[in-house]
Parts: structure tokens; sequence; C-alpha cells
């Protein structure tokens, strides 16, 4: 069956979530389109012009489309996506504010987080917060799915493109919702969810000041920085440091927990990470059980003492 995803994009380039979404689009079938919805995005649909095994490129370049709200974008993948067998996204913020309107739109379920394809209509995801998984049947004549990108690998882009583009000039008005402004962290550290080497902070920071600790380590490691959920409702770290089932799903190769007692909710967003290190005075803390490595102590002592020995090493 034919298979269309939504592009998560900034109007110049994809976000690597659609990368991830490819690749699971890969194994339900081999007709697949992209959707790329926005205003000016013309570099953002040539670029999903070079991922492999697409077919095609819809691109919806409109002024209506400017800040991708829900709202209308729903409404567009809807009346696209009645002639799919499946509509894919990415499990990120993007994808679960769309792809729910559509499913309502389409008077079909959704089916989020999938971590996993059983077969063309029996789906993998995680309740519980991650501490059980749900194999899920469907008969929905349109299956809409969102895919946890942290269970597929990334597919890399093709040197040349491969995929026809083509342009839709439908624009649906937005009269539900309006755009206001945005506020976003700009950072030259890696993006949270791709990055192969994160360094988190919880509560035990005490402060957002403390925090410039976890900065500086992970300057010299090349790392994201990551907050668990509260130390962010504490105001320690602003709201897109957040990780856990309320926040960024991740799993880098390396994840180091400092101050964090490891809650349901925040281990959620991280225990698929490949080798995790967890810093923490409470030797009964649950993050000690998933950790691969765990120091007990105290993390102002700590955190100098390996900022010194990086120095040494990073020389």
């Amino acid at each position: 069956m034919n298979i269309l995803i939504i592009a998560e994009h900034d109007n110049q380039s994809l976000k690597l979530s659609t990368h991830h979404t490819v690749t699971a689009a890969k194994q339900l079938g081999e007709d697949i389109d992209v959707l790329v919805i926005g205003a000016q995005c013309q570099k953002a649909a040539e670029q999903a012009c070079l991922l492999p095994d697409v077919k095609r490129v819809l691109v919806a370049d409109d002024a209506a489309y400017a800040h991708q709200l829900a709202e209308n974008c729903a409404a567009l993948v809807a009346e696209i996506g009645k002639n799919y067998g499946y509509i894919l996204t990415g499990a990120t913020t993007f994808g679960k504010n769309l792809l729910p309107r559509a499913a309502a739109l389409l008077d079909v379920a959704m089916i989020s987080d999938v971590t996993h394809i059983v077969s063309a209509d029996t789906f993998v995801r995680p309740i519980y917060a991650g501490n059980a998984m749900a194999t899920v049947q469907t008969q929905d004549p349109i299956k809409l799915l969102s895919i946890r990108t942290t269970t597929f690998p990334a597919v890399k882009e093709n040197a040349q493109p491969t995929a026809a583009l083509e342009k839709i000039s439908r624009s649906i008005p937005n009269t539900l919702s309006r755009f206001e402004t945005q506020s976003l962290t700009k950072s030259e550290r890696p993006e949270l969810t791709s990055a192969r080497v994160i360094i988190s902070g919880g509560r035990g920071l005490k402060s957002a000041e403390n925090f410039k600790l976890l900065e500086d380590l992970a300057d010299r490691l090349g790392a994201a920085v990551g907050a668990s959920r509260a130390a962010v409702d504490a105001g320690f770290a602003p709201n897109d440091y957040q990780v856990g089932q309320t926040g960024k799903v991740v799993a880098p190769d390396l994840y180091i927990a400092v101050g964090i007692s490891g809650a349901i909710q925040h281990l959620a967003g991280m225990k698929d990470s490949k080798v995790i290190v967890a810093i923490n005075n409470d030797p009964e803390a649950p993050i000690f059980q998933i950790a691969d490595y765990g120091l007990v102590g105290d993390l102002f002592k700590i955190l100098p003492e390996l900022k010194d020995e990086l120095d040494k090493v990073l020389v």
C-alpha cells in the first residue's frame, strides 16, 4: 500500500526525525511519498528528494503554512492522506501535535510511538512509561503512525535527487489559531534528539547557575545538555532541555545523568541509550538500576574532578 510521510523541517532543511521515519516506512512498502508543508520551503523539499526509496515529494508551499500550525496543516494532511494506506511522521513534538488532529478528521485511530512493525496491520508501542510493550492491531483503512525515532536508524541521503517534485496548490486558511511569537534556545551544541553524547542534570544540581558545570563538560565532550522534568519545573533549565516521557526521547551512544534520581517519567525518555553513566549521592537512587556505570558521591566535587581529567586527556 502507498505510504505518506509528513516531513518535519524548518523550511530550510529536514529534521533528522524524517530520516528515521523513512526507515520505518520501508518496512511497510516501497511506494513512499513525502509531504513537505511550509512557506518558502523549497530547500527542505529539495533535500527530501535526496531521501532513498522515496518516489515523490509533494510540496505545499504557501504563506498559510508559514509556521506549520497543526490546525490547518492537519486539514491538508487529511485531504491528501485519504488516498494513502499509511500516514507516518516522527513521534516528536511536531508529530504529536499534528497527527492526532489528522486522525480525527479522517475518523480513524492513531497509533503513537511505534517501536516495531510486526506486519502490515500490527505494531508494537510502549505503555506505562515504557514498562510494558503493547502489540496493537488495527483494521482501519488508513493507518496513522507516529514513529519512535530512537528505534529506527536514520537513512543516508543519496548524492543526487531520486524523487520527483510535485507542487500542491491547495491552500487551507487557519481560522482556529494564529502564530504570536516563539522563543528558541540558540546553541552551538548538537541537537538533543540527534546528539551522540548527552549530559543531563536533575534537581540535585540545586540551581540554574550550577547547570553551567554541565555546560562546561558538554563543551569539552561535544555533547548536548539535557535535564529532568524536576529540573525544568524548578526553573534550572529551559523546557527544550527536558528528557523524558513528557519531553524528548533520546538514545545517544553515551548518556550521563548527573543528580537525577531516575523517576519512571525520565527513564522512559533515555533508557535506550547505549551506555548510561549515573552520578548521584544516593546509592539507592533508581537510576543506578539501569546505569552501566554508577558513581556515588557529591556531584559538586565529582564534576570539577571530571573536568580536570578531561582537560588532561583532550589537550
